[in-house]
């Protein structure tokens, strides 16, 4: 078992994403996967059935799940096998396999119209890991479809680990921020901290054109027990808010994710 296996063996993803601050990032997620979904079926004249989606890192399916009940064919890679069988258990609408982002070779050139890589950048250290993992992204994707692809921002961890919970003479110490402040691979292990310039190298090097770009959850992670304390009507307005600022570049790099929506450069 490897050590990113023990730890969603141990780690309730399902739990986060259901919290507060995991709805905002949920909620903001789908919106803009329906908007690209929509321009495809409307684009093609197609139904949602003859879309093609492939969820990359689908965890226990938060996303697969829904967006097949929706009437969409969607097919999940999972490397963790105790969230594949979740997400088997949970539904039988979604075509799951185990694999490696990396390595998608049960699936031919340009078979999906919409991949999502949602958990694969969180935990590929490298950028020739990460960049592989894209690689394949873009080799299963169509011509004409989208990827979305997620990534953990490196000053909210600065600001949350290393300021407000107070461990930044340690990090410094120990090597966990270079002298820039990014997260080296000593500061976790199993996540990686990207910046926004980190992004655009990535999108360069693998030949993808940024579509847009957003704040999938904006302040919400740094705002957990204040979210926590809300009324639902005051939730809603948050969430108005959130989704009315989240496309704003000012508040990009400080955001808890990032979604890079990208194309093939043409």
């Amino acid at each position: 078992m490897t050590e990113l296996e023990a730890y969603y063996n141990k780690f309730n993803e399902e739990k986060r994403l259901n919290s507060r601050h995991g709805q905002v990032e949920f909620l903001t997620s789908m919106k803009y996967i329906h908007k690209y979904l929509t321009q495809i079926e409307e684009k093609r004249h197609c139904k949602k059935e003859e879309i093609r989606i492939l969820d990359l890192g689908a965890g226990t399916g938060r996303y697969s799940i829904p967006l097949a009940e929706e009437g969409y064919d969607v097919t999940a890679v999972e490397l963790v096998k105790h969230n594949l069988s979740r997400l088997r258990q949970k539904s039988s609408l979604v075509h799951a396999y185990q694999g490696n982002a990396m390595k998608l070779s049960r699936f031919p050139d340009e078979s999906f119209d919409l991949v999502l890589v949602f958990g694969p950048l969180y935990h590929l250290h490298g950028t020739d890991e990460k960049a592989a993992a894209l690689s394949e992204a873009k080799r299963v994707l169509k011509p004409d479809g989208v990827i979305l692809a997620a990534y953990i921002m490196n000053e909210f961890t600065v600001l949350t680990y290393a300021f407000k919970e107070r461990h930044i003479s340690e990090a410094l110490e120990q090597g966990m921020l270079d002298p820039t402040f990014h997260c080296t691979k000593t500061a976790n292990p199993l996540y990686s901290m990207v910046r926004m310039e980190d992004m655009d190298a990535l999108n360069t090097r693998c030949g993808f054109t940024r579509l847009q770009v957003i704040a999938a959850d904006g302040a919400a992670n740094y705002m957990r027990p204040y979210l926590n304390a809300l009324t639902e009507e005051e939730f809603e307005h948050f969430l108005t808010y959130h989704l009315a600022t989240c496309e704003r570049m000012d508040l990009m790099g400080a955001s808890g994710h990032t979604v890079d929506i990208l194309c093939k450069a043409q």
